[in-house]
């Protein structure tokens, strides 16, 4: 996965961390979310944790008039447990309706009326999905891994 490319020509970015952190590996997107939060402090990147309901950061994304809006989630796709996939939320990925109200393809459908910037989904494949389960110990690697590659290639940025 090209990591680099997806941020080389992004100046405002906006990263959305969605999940459920009391249903196991469903925690991705918000462990990401949260280490991000921690990794990187630039005026340019606004990192959020949007929990089970991104719709309802819809205003604070257009407001920050991102030109690329990353969406990080447990994503079934059939993969290998932890496996990462970089999607267009709008296509097949997008219609997961893991545990989150809306599916992606519409939250981004209704961004899009709203600022003119690239979206992304970043998926990973969870394995343990119940309620009150812990994150899995490899979706705990991989969402440290990923936020500290994430922060790196942002941090090296002007």
């Amino acid at each position: 996965m090209e990591l680099e490319k997806l941020f080389q020509n992004a100046k405002r970015i906006v990263i959305c961390g969605i999940g459920n952190d009391i249903r196991g590996d469903d925690a991705f997107g918000v462990l990401v979310a949260e280490r991000l939060k921690e990794l990187v402090k630039k005026e340019n990147v606004l990192v959020l944790n949007c929990g089970e309901v991104p719709e309802n950061y819809t205003g604070r994304i257009a407001e920050f008039k991102p030109d690329l809006v990353v969406f990080i989630d447990a994503v079934d796709f059939g993969g290998k447990h932890g496996e990462l996939v970089v999607a267009d939320p709008e296509g097949t990925l997008g219609e997961a309706v893991s545990t989150h109200g809306l599916p992606l393809k519409f939250i981004t459908r209704f961004m899009k009326t709203m600022v003119n910037a690239e979206f992304v989904l970043i998926g990973c494949q969870p394995r343990l999905m119940g309620l009150f389960e812990e994150p899995t110990e490899v979706i705990k690697e991989k969402a440290e891994l990923l936020a500290e590659a994430i922060a790196e290639i942002l941090n090296s940025q002007g």
